[in-house]
Formats: structure tokens, sequence, C-alpha cells
């Protein structure tokens, strides 16, 4: 919970409540504080065991950490029995992106040399053109 709470902290803390409460009501402070920690830890404890107990049988090993989104990824990219890991670790954005690049400037290039630099003769009729050639594409008109 307090992980991130180095010494200096923890000092100046210490030193604000023995300024704001007094050193002769500071204890009760501290009492009246951790009493209200231990009521709201053992109302979350029972409110858990109710949850559990209405859930059943098949949810018993049903911890509430895995409703955090983070805990849940990790946990399921953990898992081997789905074979994530190896879809993951298989998977080259970078390298598929670049291949889809190049496909599409090259066909890109090589439809234009082919139309004489991207220019569509619209002149020909369409019983002009033979079976083997494409009929003209215009693509300023799509």
């Amino acid at each position: 919970m307090f992980n991130d709470v180095g010494p200096l902290e923890l000092v100046t803390l210490a030193v604000l409540a023995v300024l704001v409460f007094g050193p002769d009501k500071l204890p009760k402070a501290i009492q009246d504080v951790m009493r209200t920690i231990r009521k709201i830890r053992e109302f979350s404890e029972s409110a858990k065991h109710d949850i559990r107990s209405e859930l059943g049988p098949e949810f018993k090993d049903f911890e509430f950490e895995d409703l955090n989104p983070k805990t849940f990824l990790r946990k399921q990219l953990d898992n081997e029995d789905l074979g994530l890991k190896e879809i993951r670790n298989g998977f080259d954005l970078k390298k598929e992106m670049a291949e889809v690049t190049d496909a599409v400037h090259s066909r890109d290039t090589d439809s234009r040399s082919r139309n004489g630099g991207g220019r569509v003769d619209m002149t020909k009729r369409p019983e002009d053109i033979g079976r083997d050639e494409r009929p003209p594409f215009d693509a300023d008109a799509t």
C-alpha cells in the first residue's frame, strides 16, 4: 500500500502529526486511526466472504485481484495452456507492416508503369479492348 513512501516522508508525516495533534493527543489519534483501518479491513473481508459464498463452490478459488485488468491480462498471458506466448512472440508487427507497405508500393508502381505513368487511355471503346487486356480504370473518377 505504501511501497513508494520513503524514510524522509515518514519523518515528515510524524513531525506534522505531532504538530497537528500535539504530543498528548497523538497516541489517542493513532489508536482511532488504527481502529478505523481494522474495521474497514474486517468489513472488506466479510464482504469478500459473502460474495464467495453466494457465487458457489465453482468460484472458491476466485481472487478479487483478478478483477484488476492489468492483473487479469498478466495472469492470462502467463498461462501456457492458451499458447498466447507463442502467438505473441511469433508475430512481428513491424515486419508485417513493412511487408504490407512494400506490397502496396510495388503494386502502385507496377500499375503506373503499365498504364503509362498513371494515365488511363479512356478513348478506347469496349469493342476495341482485347480479351487479355483490362478495361480502362480511372483512379480520379472513383
